[in-house]
């Protein structure tokens, strides 16, 4: 038995309407997809990369003895007290920081005249050097940090491993990223304005010194923290040549095999938020000199 409905029946609309709109939500859902896609990959992507800054911020503030894997309660013991009892942590972190410094200051230095030479000048040899100075960035830490063992095992016992081991290594690796970093931004220079300056009279002392060093200043200054970060931030290389000289990523490893205590998670949480407190400083002091200009 057929049921035929007229053409001004309702009740033919309301049965014909969920079919003609499911495939108008199916549109509207694939439009949506197309328009928010990168922003859910790259919320997700974040998520990823700042879930383990979340799990050492929480943790910091664990009310753990030793081991500090299970939740035990919130107490600020750790963030008044991060050296802890026997201030182990706190000797690893000077230790770390003072190699840091030193060996930035002696990468920045070296890698900045660097920089200049094979940007500037045209001499023998200068094809090759660009090509071995990649070759640190390309080599395995495993390798460097044996390599640079065994140069100091075969000098004789002139060098003791150290603490001086230690920034002549992580010299060695930061120079690189230093001499690649100024480089850039030498090779960015616009070549107008040493050109306008030594048409106002300036010798080359003062070109360099009023013009040319604070167009490269923000470069300099990049590599810098680079090179900090990459010498704070060493194991492989620094377990190599190291001997007894405890720094703090070689007290992390170590602590992680009988459970990392809080006031390690205190000084990373606390060196996080330093860094970005610093970052948005300086853009903040950028947006400022933006509109002002």
């Amino acid at each position: 038995m057929s049921v035929q409905t007229r053409a001004g029946d309702p009740a033919a609309g309301s049965l014909a309407r969920p079919r003609a709109s499911a495939p108008v939500r199916r549109r509207g859902i694939r439009r949506w997809i197309r328009e928010n896609a990168l922003c859910v990959y790259a919320a997700l992507a974040l998520s990823y990369l700042f879930l383990p800054i979340a799990y050492v911020t929480v943790f910091s503030f664990n009310d753990a003895n030793r081991s500090n894997i299970v939740w035990r309660g919130f107490t600020l013991e750790n963030w008044k007290d991060p050296c802890g009892a026997s201030g182990d942590v706190c000797t690893a972190v000077r230790t770390s920081i003072e190699v840091g410094l030193l060996s930035t200051a002696l990468a920045t230095v070296l890698g900045t005249l660097m920089a200049f030479a094979l940007q500037r000048h045209r001499f023998r040899g200068r094809t090759a050097i660009n090509v071995l100075i990649f070759m640190p960035m390309a080599t395995p830490e495993v390798v460097m940090g044996a390599s640079l063992l065994t140069l100091f095992l075969n000098m004789g016992g002139v060098v003791t491993l150290g603490f001086w081991t230690i920034v002549i290594s992580h010299v060695m690796f930061s120079l690189s990223f230093v001499v690649v970093t100024v480089k850039a931004r030498i090779a960015g220079l616009d070549p107008s304005l040493e050109e306008a300056a030594k048409d106002l009279y300036a010798d080359d002392l003062q070109t360099f010194r009023r013009v040319t060093l604070p167009l490269v200043a923000p470069g300099i200054a990049a590599a810098a923290l680079l090179a900090f970060s990459l010498s704070f931030d060493d194991y492989i290389v620094t377990t190599f040549n190291s001997g007894t000289v405890n720094t703090f990523p070689k007290y992390v490893y170590t602590a992680a095999q009988r459970g990392i205590p809080a006031q390690v998670y205190v000084f990373g949480a606390g060196m996080f938020y330093l860094a970005l407190l610093t970052v948005l400083v300086a853009e903040l002091l950028r947006m400022r000199r933006s509109r002002s200009s």
